[in-house]
């Protein structure tokens, strides 16, 4: 798997949507964030147009990701936001070019169906990281999120060490064990969107990361439960599981008519007795974790551990 160039102040990132169109009065202040950085920063034309709830037709949305990739004076990618819309624009991707490209390639979300379709057909790592105009413009951007994204973005080569919670954030076990293996995954509606398609995760041998946002505990199930019986549980090595903001029951006032997301994933994840760490403060949250996805991780579920080798 070949790690790209890691970035360096200076250095121009190539802005885009490969989803959802972004507010007007986020951009200023996402391409601010960025330069603070001490990067120059490029905006595509995704970063302003809108197709109803897409940012820009899908051929427009294709023809940015090609244009950052093919563009020798860009450094790096960053996706603004995520939303949706990255799964529509796979058949019109061009990933000879990109595999002839690989640069630092970031963002989180939707932007999992890219990072799924990059690291397996482009033989790249990639960064699943919090985004411009979602997490980096927010006033609670704290110290620990902005260092774990600096140190994924800008230190793509560094060798052996340890992905770990921000102080007062513990994780913890579900199932006891140990297993190493490539760090694939992000979010678990888009994981869940690749089955039967040309660009279905590879879950083989893997280390499954998982997060979602917005989605009722029944619709958790019903994921989960699809991974399951498309075989993708059966073939991990281990399940790193996240943050799930907003994931309660549909109706609040009545819990007794849903069932716990602890309750969901034992019933369905702890059978296969695969190693399997929960609460790692990553995905729609703040703080988080950035994550090197392709790179090869070992787990100690035991001692709540995940170690980056290489």
């Amino acid at each position: 798997m070949i790690r790209p160039r890691a970035l360096k102040k200076g250095d121009t990132i190539g802005l885009i949507s490969a989803s959802g169109a972004t507010p007007h009065e986020k951009l200023v202040p996402a391409i601010e964030s960025i330069e603070k950085l001490g990067f120059r920063v490029v905006a595509g034309e995704t970063c302003r147009a809108r197709h109803g709830y897409l940012a820009g037709s899908d051929e427009l949305r294709a023809s940015d990701v090609h244009r950052m990739f093919g563009d020798p004076n860009i450094d790096g990618i960053f996706c603004i936001r995520g939303g949706y819309g990255a799964t529509k624009i796979l058949p019109l991707l061009n990933f000879d070019l990109i595999k002839a490209n690989p640069k630092v390639f970031a963002g989180y979300s939707d932007v999992t169906a890219l990072h799924i379709a990059f690291n397996q057909k482009c033989g790249f790592v990639t960064y699943h990281t919090p985004m411009p105009s979602t997490e980096f413009i927010q006033p609670d951007m704290d110290d620990y999120t902005w260092d774990s994204f600096i140190q994924n973005v800008m230190a793509t080569n560094c060798g052996d060490h340890y992905l770990k919670n921000p102080p007062g954030h513990s994780m913890s076990t579900l199932v006891a064990g140990k297993a190493t293996g490539q760090l694939i995954g992000g979010n678990l509606t888009l994981v869940t969107a690749s089955l039967g398609t040309p660009y279905e995760i590879d879950t083989k041998d893997k280390i499954l990361f998982l997060e979602d946002v917005d989605e009722n505990e029944q619709r958790v199930d019903r994921m989960l439960t699809q991974l399951k019986l498309a075989g993708k549980l059966d073939e991990v090595a281990g399940l790193l599981l996240g943050a799930w903001t907003n994931c309660g029951p549909e109706n609040p006032n009545r819990p007794e008519y849903s069932l716990s997301l602890r309750t969901i994933f034992q019933e369905i994840l702890v059978p296969f007795n695969k190693p399997i760490i929960m609460d790692i403060t990553c995905g729609h949250c703040l703080p988080t974790m950035s994550l090197p996805l392709g790179r090869t991780i070992a787990m100690d579920a035991v001692n709540q551990t995940i170690k980056v080798i290489e």
